[in-house]
């Protein structure tokens, strides 16, 4: 069953609404972006979320002390690094920080998945390039550029997914799907398009 990751969590009513759907994962964007949240506010959207939920920090190029202190609070359960971070800061976090890592891979070409292998991560997010953003672009790179990729670790895709097209992503068996903005409506979670997400992934109704 492909997973599901929300992101961009940074209500208390998108907590609300993460606790009804129960996807795998929940984002907490702690890089400069419209859903930034701080390390106090994710400690309170922590507390309340489902713990069958796993929450997943959003970092681009962040310092690791940071990154330490949020894992020590149980704030995070898994470091998700969204930027141009290098194969060397990757084994650094993986030294220091004892969670899971998703690193993301922002993908324009074939060339862009052949660097996969130098990371030492647990899983990867593959995500839209663009010259003016570290992804939350609403743009989808082409799947068929998957059908030739030998990618080592299991993959998140992300990019340009919203209720209406995600299945057509589903067809290149990805571990998990990662959703923001086609999930709002004027930069807000937006239950109902939460639960068309979650159940045109899942296949049945969320209540």
């Amino acid at each position: 069953m492909t997973r599901i990751k929300i992101c961009g969590l940074r209500r208390k009513e998108d907590i609300e609404f993460a606790n009804r759907l129960l996807p795998e994962y929940a984002g907490f964007v702690f890089a400069d972006s419209t859903r930034q949240v701080t390390g106090a506010q994710a400690q309170q959207l922590r507390l309340q979320l489902d713990l069958r939920i796993s929450a997943v920090g959003v970092f681009v190029q962040e310092e690791i002390g940071f990154i330490k202190q949020l894992a020590a609070a149980r704030i995070i359960d898994m470091v998700q690094l969204h930027g141009d971070e290098s194969p060397e800061y990757c084994r650094e976090v993986r030294r220091q920080v004892k969670l899971p890592i998703i690193k993301v891979l922002r993908v324009r070409d074939a060339a862009s998945l052949a660097v996969a292998a130098d990371y030492d991560c647990d899983y990867l997010l593959l995500d839209t390039y663009t010259k003016t953003a570290y992804g939350g672009s609403g743009q989808r790179f082409s799947i068929e550029l998957l059908r030739e990729a030998s990618l080592p670790k299991p993959y998140f895709i992300a990019g340009g997914l919203n209720a209406e097209n995600v299945q057509s992503v589903l067809v290149a068996a990805p571990y998990a799907i990662d959703v923001s903005g086609g999930v709002e409506t004027e930069g807000r979670k937006d239950f109902e398009k939460m639960q068309a997400f979650v159940a045109n992934v899942k296949g049945s109704k969320a209540k």
